[in-house]
């Protein structure tokens, strides 16, 4: 298991490589100069040179590049274009309602969409098989910003039992914190919910065809106990998968579901540091992303081990 992990995560250090050096290439690449950003639209050519030089925006782009990323690799993301902020203390400042949308999210999505998933297989072709797929559909195909409004107005406007907008942290209060999260939850889960059910749908239907599942019957065990303990911990490699896979998608929900209900959150960030061209906030943001995505798909990896140990030579 150890030496699966090491080889997981050594080929992810290429990835990451490649990840900063395109992101890099790519700000550097589009129209704008930060320099004239941080001086303003009276500044003159010798204040600007002199802020490029300052910046090290003369030196050639390897060079460029090559700083950046050994200030990277000690924890130094730069300072904000516009605020003059310390780009990791505006990550940290904004990471907890990311954080929390996101876990409430697919533990919401998993905790509903398993279980639909198994009774839709059990139920295979009759009425509640049918129901669940077409809501799994609907859910999968509607874009989050709709689902999200959509919730605004029944619960927020018309019901008035949450707040349209904002956030409240846990030292608010448990209930205030979790009043401010249940409709970006439920906006941002549909997507999930359709897409984990489904997938856990189709894969306990091809393992309940298989021998083990004849044989389990055929000694009389009941049908909860073949269904849970027989079909889905086999079944349990592509349902990890797709759970992971959600988990990765979450980042544009999260922006999408932070923008609409206006919570102060990475996401937010991510939009505000776009339209501001703030160049410093955009890299590490993207690199946090990235990170993120990598070491999902390495948990997803160690996964895989402990339901099918054949995957581990």
């Amino acid at each position: 298991m150890l030496n699966f992990i090491l080889r997981r995560t050594a080929a992810s250090i290429p990835v990451m490589l490649v990840v900063a050096a395109v992101v890099f290439a790519l700000l550097r690449l589009t129209p704008g100069d930060p320099a004239a950003i941080i001086a303003g639209d009276s500044a003159t050519s010798a204040q600007l040179e002199e802020i490029r030089r300052m910046m090290g925006l003369d030196q050639p782009i390897y060079t460029q590049f090559f700083m950046w990323l050994w200030k990277v690799l000690h924890g130094d993301f730069g300072t904000s274009l516009l605020s003059g902020v310390p780009v990791a203390d505006m990550i940290v400042q904004r990471m907890g309602p990311s954080i929390a949308l996101a876990s409430s999210t697919i533990v919401v999505a998993v905790c509903i969409a398993i279980p639909l998933g198994i009774v839709a297989a059990w139920r295979q072709g009759k009425l509640l098989d049918r129901v669940v797929m077409a809501t799994s559909v609907l859910g999968f195909s509607v874009p989050v910003f709709v689902t999200a409004y959509v919730l605004i107005l029944l619960f927020s406007i018309r019901l008035e039992w949450f707040p349209v907008q904002g956030y409240q942290p846990l030292s608010a209060g448990i209930w205030p914190f979790l009043r401010s999260l249940v409709l970006p939850t439920a906006g941002l889960s549909t997507v999930y919910v359709a897409l984990i059910a489904r997938i856990t749908r189709t894969s306990i239907i091809e393992v309940m065809g298989e021998d083990f599942i004849r044989t389990a019957r055929a000694k009389g065990m009941k049908e909860s106990r073949v269904l849970i303990g027989h079909a889905l911990r086999n079944a349990a490699v592509p349902i990890v998968t797709i759970i992971g896979v959600g988990i990765a998608m979450l980042i544009s929900g999260v922006v999408v579901t932070e923008s609409v209900f206006n919570l102060p959150g990475l996401g937010r960030l991510v939009v505000e540091a776009v339209l501001a061209r703030d160049y410093p906030v955009i890299q590490a943001l993207i690199l946090l992303f990235a990170l993120v995505y990598v070491v999902i798909n390495l948990i997803v990896d160690a996964l895989y081990t402990v339901f099918d140990p054949r995957i581990r030579y």
